[in-house]
């Protein structure tokens, strides 16, 4: 039989870095790595990563709850619940939460090659590193992702 997987709301793996917690849904176990899906929660007042691009995967953002905010290169788009934010490879961006409630987003990887960029975040916090944009950077680097210096 076909392996299936089934994640209920207290399940999955949770990792903490800073004020952003990644719930991650699915590592790409059960897609064959074809995908990976997290549950990201920004706490008010939070930003993201540095913005970024990725050689090698897809990233979608689905805003569950709160406002989020998505930079792509130097546009900005206000996303409220129900927004869909799809990142093909190569583009630009990143995102934060500006106002006073948390937000939520569904986040996805195709394939799941990123999962392992939240766990190496984790495992370097955990090591006594702080949670820097170039300690962000480093770790996004061993996943074909760069920074985008031309809208830094």
């Amino acid at each position: 039989m076909t392996q299936v997987s089934v994640v209920g709301p207290d399940g999955g793996e949770t990792i903490r870095l800073g004020r952003t917690q990644m719930r991650i849904l699915e590592d790409g176990t059960t897609t064959g790595h074809r995908l990976g899906i997290g549950e990201i929660t920004l706490a008010p007042h939070t930003e993201g990563p540095p913005q970024h691009r990725h050689a090698q995967h897809d990233e979608g953002f689905y805003v569950v709850s709160g406002t989020v905010h998505f930079t792509i290169g130097e546009t900005v788009h206000v996303a409220s619940p129900g927004t869909l934010a799809m990142i093909p490879p190569g583009a630009p961006h990143t995102f934060a939460n500006l106002g006073d409630e948390p937000a939520v987003m569904i986040n996805t990887f195709t394939p799941d090659l990123y999962v392992r960029y939240f766990r190496d975040l984790r495992d370097m916090i955990a090591g006594a590193g702080e949670l820097t944009p170039q300690a962000t950077v480093e770790a996004m680097s061993r996943y074909a992702t760069v920074p985008a210096t031309d809208f830094a």
